[in-house]
């Protein structure tokens, strides 16, 4: 269960892929006409770079921790999980994840041999193709942050269901009312019953007349 530790961080970094996106969203017609041509073509670039760089930050938590919980998911979920069920939609929603963490990870391993090579140039051209090399390392992966914003949140909530299910320390709804009943039959084996009042007498003797 030590996936389970990983599923705030995926829940965070989606909400922070959505995050990015809204901002895009809220400000990018703003560069543009009414036949969404940008007439500010360096703000719309810009934007466009912020918005990149602030998702793959998020990129990298899905990167590091998403294969370890989409295992987990996969391997504690039944067969009719998929069916029905609290998490069903959202299990059916990981269809691809694989592939969104497979594309993303490429890109990051091209990143890093990039770097690598740049270790070997001047330094100060290094600062300058480093920085081109990461805006298009984060355009790339903007593809695949924008599927994560969508996948993210399904296996964040079906990975919290199913870690809480298959918790050892956490008692199932049957042991709770087995611990609810044994508590119930503790308490009224301490308290004694009160005894029922004697019943009358069948056929009273009628009292005796003094002399």
């Amino acid at each position: 269960m030590a996936w389970r530790q990983h599923v705030p961080a995926l829940a965070s970094a989606a909400a922070g892929i959505r995050q990015a996106s809204d901002a895009w969203d809220a400000v990018s017609d703003s560069f543009c006409d009414h036949y969404d041509w940008p007439i500010d073509e360096k703000g719309y670039a810009d934007g466009k770079v912020k918005r990149d760089a602030e998702a793959w930050k998020h990129v990298e938590v899905f990167l590091a921790h998403g294969p370890e919980v989409l295992a987990g998911v996969r391997a504690a979920a039944h067969g009719a999980d998929y069916v029905e069920g609290p998490i069903s939609e959202d299990l059916r929603r990981l269809h691809g994840i694989d592939t969104t963490l497979e594309r993303a990870g490429q890109i990051r391993h091209e990143w890093d041999q990039v770097m690598e090579l740049m270790d070997y140039s001047l330094p100060g051209s290094r600062e300058i193709y480093a920085s081109q090399a990461q805006e298009i390392r984060n355009s790339e992966g903007w593809h695949y942050a924008n599927e994560l914003a969508f996948q993210g949140p399904a296996l964040a909530r079906a990975a919290g269901y199913l870690a809480n299910r298959a918790d050892p320390d956490r008692p199932s709804q049957a042991d709770r009312a087995q611990v609810a009943l044994a508590r119930s039959t503790s308490s009224n084996r301490g308290t004694s019953p009160a005894s029922p009042p004697a019943p009358p007498a069948s056929n009273p003797t009628p009292p005796r007349r003094s002399r």
